[in-house]
Order: structure tokens, then sequence, then C-alpha cells
């Protein structure tokens, strides 16, 4: 039950600030289901990005979508993350090295990375302010830095089954000068793409998929981003945002301690 109701959580955080949310969806299903790391970032990309793609689409309904920066910044991106499901992941060996008898796994490597990745988010989380986008810019530039940015939040997607929410927003508002009202919307399609053709890389690669169960969690993640999106009328999401990334910190040191001090807590 607590599984269930920190999916819905999942689904509301991305609908309040299109972004958070997602890197909690493999501790939940580690920790709360008891999946091992690798199928678990797999169902990630799938629960992340059905959730994600509903509020994209709520989002561009109402003209909150910018559909050209978000081709520029998904397009290397996607592209990134589906090699890495593809390609890399696969070639990972189970076993990756020893050291004093202690035997480092791929899952223990992939929840430490993942951990690492949590402290990451919650600092980016923790200190983002509003920007005014009407600033001048290199457009030219820019676009070079969008793709690189794009590319670099590929391969977080692709690796840990997070939607890379805390690189896309950043890029959208400094360096694509995306409007404010509209970097949620666009932010949400691209993490969409992003992790469903993730997803698409782990179903080539013949990996095994519980079905009936990412789309009974991803229809508690819609509920929740539908509420999340009701919510923003009241609550203020720049501040919310700060609220999760202390949150999202305390998740990431937990995890790290966790997989590295306490193992057998």
């Amino acid at each position: 039950m607590i599984g269930y109701l920190a999916s819905a959580l999942i689904g509301i955080s991305l609908g309040l600030t299109g972004s958070g949310g997602s890197i909690l969806t493999v501790p939940v299903l580690v920790y709360l289901f008891h999946i091992e790391p690798t199928q678990a970032t797999a169902y990630s990309l799938f629960i992340v990005g059905v959730t994600s793609l509903v509020g994209a689409v709520r989002s561009m309904l109402g003209q909150g979508v910018d559909l050209r920066k978000a081709v520029v910044f998904a397009v290397p991106s996607f592209i990134a993350v589906y090699l890495t499901r593809r390609l890399l992941i696969p070639l990972i060996p189970l076993d990756l090295f020893t050291v004093n008898g202690f035997t480092v796994t791929r899952e223990l490597a992939l929840m430490v990375l993942f951990a690492v990745l949590m402290l990451v988010a919650s600092v980016a989380m923790i200190r983002s302010r509003k920007t005014d986008p009407s600033r001048p810019a290199d457009q030219a530039c820019n676009a070079t830095l969008i793709a690189l940015d794009g590319t670099a939040a590929g391969v977080v997607t692709g690796t840990a089954g997070a939607g890379g929410g805390f690189l896309i927003i950043p890029a959208l508002v400094l360096l694509a000068k995306v409007p404010m009202k509209k970097v949620i919307g666009t932010s949400l399609l691209i993490i969409a793409v992003n992790s469903l053709i993730g997803f698409e890389g782990d179903i080539n690669a013949g990996r095994t998929i519980d079905f009936q169960f990412i789309l009974l969690l991803s229809a508690i993640a819609i509920g929740g981003i539908f509420m999340g999106s009701y919510l923003t009328q009241f609550i203020d999401g720049q501040k919310l945002k700060t609220t999760s990334g202390w949150f999202v910190l305390v998740m990431g040191v937990a995890i790290l301690l966790k997989e590295t001090i306490f193992p057998q807590m």
C-alpha cells in the first residue's frame, strides 16, 4: 500500500513541477516492491514515460508546450537513451570487480549511481530560481548546448531509468529560452519521449516485462499527475520544488548509506 501511495506522489510531483517525481520511481520499485534494480529501471521508464505523456498532452491542449524547442532537445536525447538501453546496459556484466573479497555487482553500482544522481538532482531542485527567459542569447550556441544537454539527459535516463528533468528544465529555461509557463509541459513531453523510447530498447533487448503491474502503477501515477496539475492553482511550484529537493537529497543519502555501509538493513 505504501508503494501504491508513493506511485501517486510521483505523479503529483510531475504534475506540479515537471520533474523530481521520476527520480523517486526506481527507489519505490526497488525498496517497496522488491524488484531488482536493472528490471526496476526498465519499469521506471515505462511508468514515467506514460505518466509524463498524459501530462504533456494535457499541457499541449492548453498551448503549454514549445514543440520546436522540444524537438531540438529530444532528438539527440532519445537516440542516446535508446542506444544506452539497447546496447550498453546488456553489455554490463553482473559482477564488475572484486576488492578485498567484496564483489561490486552491476545492481550495487546501479543503485550507487542512482543515489549520486539523486544528490545532483536535489541540488538542482534546491538551488533553482525563476529565470527571466527574455534575455538575449546566441541562438546558434544555444542549439549546440541544448543538443549536448539532451544527449546527457538521454544517457542518464537510459542508465538510471529516471526522466532527467533536473537536466532538462535548466536547459529549457537558460539555453532554449522557453517561457516559464511552457517549461513544465515541454519538460514532460521530452521526458515522455525519452522514457518510452528507452523502454522500447528494453523490449528489443528481450527483457521480460510484467505489463499488468506497470500498467497499474502507471494508472495510479496518472491520477497523481492530474491532481498535481490541479494543485498548481493553489501551491507555489517553486517552493514545492525546493521542498522536494530536500526530500530527494535525504533519500539519496539514505540509499547511498544503505547500499555501501549498511547493506544488510
